[in-house]
């Protein structure tokens, strides 16, 4: 049931395959080569999610810096023009 490329799920469809595994070692009835492998899996899983979260809170940093550096740049100009 691996994807045959886990970096092409969104965060959403690795999230629940990861919830799909831990519910399944949880449970304890696999064998240990399958345990194993599903831990495997689990792992890489994790990591991607990490790594997308990553992403996205640089992109929420990125916007906020972005938007603040634009509100103060106008309203300077407009606080320098009145001034005059």
């Amino acid at each position: 049931m691996e994807a045959t490329n886990n970096s092409e799920l969104t965060f959403e469809q690795a999230m629940e395959r990861l919830d799909q595994i831990v519910t399944k070692l949880e449970n304890g009835d696999v064998p240990l080569e399958t345990a194993i492998d599903l831990f495997q899996e689990g792992m890489k899983l994790s990591q991607l999610c990490g790594s997308k979260l990553e992403q996205v809170e640089r992109k929420i940093e990125l916007l906020i810096e972005t938007e603040q550096g634009f509100q103060k740049k106008p309203f300077a100009a407009v606080n320098d023009d009145k001034g005059e």
